[in-house]
């Protein structure tokens, strides 16, 4: 039985541990990801485009893991169960995000250097595109994780497994940022987007830690 009671505890604190890992990376890639720009402000940032979208695609597994963690914490509950799906699509979002912005646009763009002007010029609806492919990722990714922390925060309300100031954050948050949507405040850019994210990764390394310390 202390046997199984320290495995668990073990998985625990690695759960906790991979929140925080995947946290940092996601303010890592915040931190580093350039503005976009016109053809030739893409040319320059390609290196540090593939860089900060790389290891926006890494933190990915460390979050899934730790909210996998999460589940085991609140006892298997159908609701912390739907609630991990529903991250795990998000997360799926902005992995498909990062692949199209920092893998398939960098490389395209590379791959029109020296090109004409007129050339050029004939890319722009492909850079609309990829614009528009972003924006619905960025969508989901919200939508996923508002729905997710809502009902995780829901979770942690009802079982009291982890401290109950966490359940009251991740409404909080919510609800603030559907508030935001809806009186018009714009997610989808860069600006909006690093809002969102920060505050969320708030409410994870707070789940995080409470993971560990249990």
């Amino acid at each position: 039985m202390f046997v199984k009671k320290k495995m668990k505890s073990n998985q625990l604190k690695a759960a906790g541990i991979s929140l925080i890992l995947g946290c940092f990376f996601m303010i890592v890639t915040m931190v580093l990801h350039p503005v976009g720009g016109d053809f030739d402000h893409l040319l320059s940032i390609i290196t540090i485009g593939r860089i900060s979208h790389v290891i926006a695609i890494l933190s990915l597994p460390f979050v899934a893991y730790g909210f996998w963690g999460l589940i085991e914490k609140l006892e298997s509950t159908p609701l912390a169960r739907i609630s991990f799906l529903f991250m795990l699509f998000g997360l799926i979002a902005v992995m498909f995000a990062a692949a199209v912005n920092g893998l398939i646009l960098m490389d395209f763009v590379e791959s029109h250097e020296g090109a004409s002007n007129e050339v050029i010029s004939s890319l722009s609806p492909f850079f609309k595109l990829i614009r528009s492919f972003n924006h619905a990722f960025d969508f989901i990714f919200i939508g996923a994780v508002c729905i997710s922390t809502t009902l995780w925060s829901i979770a942690i309300l009802k079982t009291k497994a982890l401290h109950q100031m966490l359940g009251w954050f991740g409404l909080f948050l919510t609800i603030i940022a559907l508030g935001s949507l809806f009186s018009g405040f714009v997610f989808v850019d860069l600006f909006g987007f690093r809002i969102f994210i920060f505050g969320w990764v708030v409410w994870v390394v707070g789940t995080g830690l409470n993971l560990i310390k249990t």
